[in-house]
């Protein structure tokens, strides 16, 4: 029995931080304005390759204002991933736009022969327009996401955009510190490729502000449009004169503080990952009916979260079983996430040809990948799926 518990994904936060803190406090800058808020943002453009970023509240915030600002409108419709968080759809909603469902690859991201399938067997395309035969409705965008930070095949995905003349938000809210080693992107960052690329600092993400988003983008007019937006499309600050419908969207300092120590430690977190993954990996080959999910090796993935397939018949218990017999031993592990097409506010949404993602739904699990984790604990992980197994179980005998 494990003693204490081994948590899935929390911040790997420094005491160092605390300066930073002490200053928005003293200063009084802890609302939406102060000096971290730019050093932040300035940071993190430079460690991604770009020469703007703009900080937001989330990464939900972030692909929202990306939506708005690349023309999403009310009837349209959006290519959306079926395996991902709610936050990477919802958005659509929230323009009054309609998400269609795609199917993943081996690593869980977009299927782009599916999607080029689609839009080739499914649609129209007609004056610049992909028109949906189905609904009859313009699709004018997809949303790609870098699902647990293992980069999108893109140079298939762009050549899909250009053909198609869509527009393309890359979800990179798992993937900071992405790249890509080889090919037309090589030495790109995950984000950086698209229209827009959008960022998340939540609690269980690479790096930490609590809360919090970045939008990056080369097309500097976009930014300053979502830069507007974010802080409730003030035209005149001074006499708050508002010319269109803004959003309460903007980072605040206090969260800055935090990213801004955050960024300066991403590649120890990274490194610490990687051998994390590596330790699973070694092991986890030896344990009949485990899979451990790779990651790209034309890429240097941030290796956010671990995934592993569970094999009832050669393991000996199903992905539930193990869940619960790891999360009773303190052991926090989780499911993939429940399928977006079969959540209740998209039940009635097109999806096509989705295969993959139901066999990645039953079967996968995701376990501790915390960049603080300790060799140690990685060990106690291993110990306990090995002792569920049956055929290690009964040679052991």
């Amino acid at each position: 029995m494990v003693n204490k518990t081994i948590p899935l994904s929390v911040p790997n936060l420094s005491i160092d931080i605390l300066e930073n803190v002490k200053e928005t406090i003293e200063t009084g800058w802890v609302s939406t304005g102060g000096r971290f808020i730019q050093e932040f943002e300035s940071k993190i453009a430079k460690y991604v390759g770009v020469d703007k970023a703009i900080a937001c509240q989330s990464g939900t915030a972030g692909l929202h204002l990306a939506l708005r600002v690349l023309g999403i409108e009310h009837g349209d419709e959006v290519i959306v991933p079926t395996v991902t968080f709610v936050a990477a759809v919802n958005p659509v909603k929230y323009m009054g736009a309609e998400p269609i469902f795609m199917d993943c690859d081996k690593n869980l991201n977009m299927d782009m022969n599916k999607l080029e399938e689609f839009l080739e067997n499914e649609c129209h395309y007609i004056d610049g327009k992909v028109i949906n035969k189905k609904t009859s409705k313009v699709i004018k965008a997809i949303i790609a996401v870098h699902v647990f930070g293992n980069p999108l095949q893109m140079e298939k995905l762009i050549e899909i955009k250009k053909k198609y003349n869509l527009k393309l938000i890359e979800d990179a809210t798992e993937a900071l510190g992405s790249y890509y080693l080889n090919g037309k992107y090589a030495g790109r960052h995950c984000g950086t490729i698209g229209d827009i690329g959008v960022y998340s600092f939540n609690a269980n993400k690479i790096l930490t502000t609590g809360g919090g988003g970045m939008v990056v983008s080369h097309n500097l007019e976009l930014l300053d449009k979502i830069a507007f937006l974010s802080v409730q499309a003030k035209t005149d600050p001074l006499y708050f004169i508002h010319d269109e419908v803004g959003f309460n969207y903007r980072m605040t300092n206090i969260q800055a503080a935090f990213g801004t120590d955050q960024i300066d430690r991403i590649e120890s977190f990274i490194e610490t990952k990687i051998k994390n993954y590596n330790l699973y990996r070694i092991s986890i080959e030896s344990i009949e009916g485990l899979t451990l999910l790779s990651f790209r090796n034309d890429t240097r993935a941030n290796h956010w979260f671990y995934s592993v397939l569970v094999d009832k018949e050669k393991f000996g218990m199903d992905r539930d079983e193990l869940l619960i017999k790891l999360n009773e031993n303190k052991i926090q592990t989780r499911p993939l996430w429940g399928l977006m097409h079969k959540q209740k506010p998209y039940t009635e949404n097109q999806r096509y040809k989705i295969e993959e993602a139901e066999f990645y739904e039953r079967n996968l699990l995701n376990i501790p990948c915390s960049s603080n984790l300790v060799e140690k604990d990685v060990r106690i992980v291993l110990s306990s799926l090995k002792s569920y197994n049956v055929s290690l179980t009964k040679s052991s005998r």
